[in-house]
């Protein structure tokens, strides 16, 4: 994975990885390839064209144009990535400290945000930067008491809830709340459990959900094949003000 005017430029093998299982689905379900890209998987997002999944875009039908007639439909799939990669795909978010960030949504809830900004080569969530991590989050929600009275509600929605070493940054009752959201294939929360820190995909556990989705012989619980779940967490925000101390 490489960078490119501040932007994470991701490996091809991971949109040739989300373009099998897309292929998967539409053999298993009988829709047009195209559709299957449009629905299965985080292609739209990364191109830069926005989180509406329009079909009509005309960005969106350039790129269907190219699929239909490529000879290789994943070399074309990167390429088209690659004119301008990453472009407008970052979450609004109102700050950022660290690896984290936040935005405010319809109001009253806060939605938490995670992006490894680490040195390549060290793991954001291991023992050692623990330390940081919880120095960010704590400057980070003292910078949201003092700009906010109101009686919040903190939510996360990402597959890192299902490490310890994630949930352990996290108050109890936060982590306590998990439960899992199935059917998000157009989101990164799903697809980015197969990114390692250092940027490239994790080549193991790659395989393995390609030899899942393989033998799999009807659409339904295809989505199974994944090593972990979407996990969606909520608590109020003064939990978390006391549990950082601010």
């Amino acid at each position: 994975m490489a960078s490119r005017d501040g932007r994470t430029i991701f490996a091809r093998e991971f949109f040739d990885l989300q373009l099998t299982f897309a292929e998967t689905a539409a053999a298993l379900s009988g829709i047009p390839l195209e559709l299957a890209v449009l629905k299965y998987t985080n292609l739209y997002v990364r191109f830069g064209l926005g989180r509406d999944f329009d079909s009509e875009h005309e960005l969106w039908r350039a790129y269907v144009a190219g699929l239909k007639t490529a000879a290789d439909a994943r070399e074309w799939t990167y390429r088209y990535y690659l004119m301008d990669a990453e472009a407008n795909t970052s979450p609004a978010v109102l700050a950022t400290v660290g690896c984290f960030s936040y935005a405010v949504l319809d109001s009253d809830v806060v939605r938490l945000h995670f992006r490894n900004v680490d040195p390549e080569g060290c793991s954001p969530l291991s023992a050692a930067r623990y330390g940081q991590r919880r120095a960010e989050l704590t400057k980070l929600f003292a910078q949201i008491k003092s700009e906010s009275a109101r009686e919040l509600v903190v939510a996360g929605v990402s597959w890192l809830y299902n490490l310890n070493a994630y949930r352990r940054l996290f108050p109890p009752d936060y982590a306590a709340s998990a439960r899992a959201v199935h059917g998000l294939y157009r989101s990164m929360p799903l697809w980015g459990q197969f990114l390692h820190y250092g940027g490239g995909v994790k080549t193991a556990m790659a395989r393995t959900f390609l030899e899942a989705i393989a033998e799999r012989r009807s659409i339904a619980g295809l989505g199974d094949c994944f090593p972990f779940p979407v996990l969606t967490v909520e608590a109020p925000i003064q939990s978390f003000y006391a549990f950082y101390g601010v």
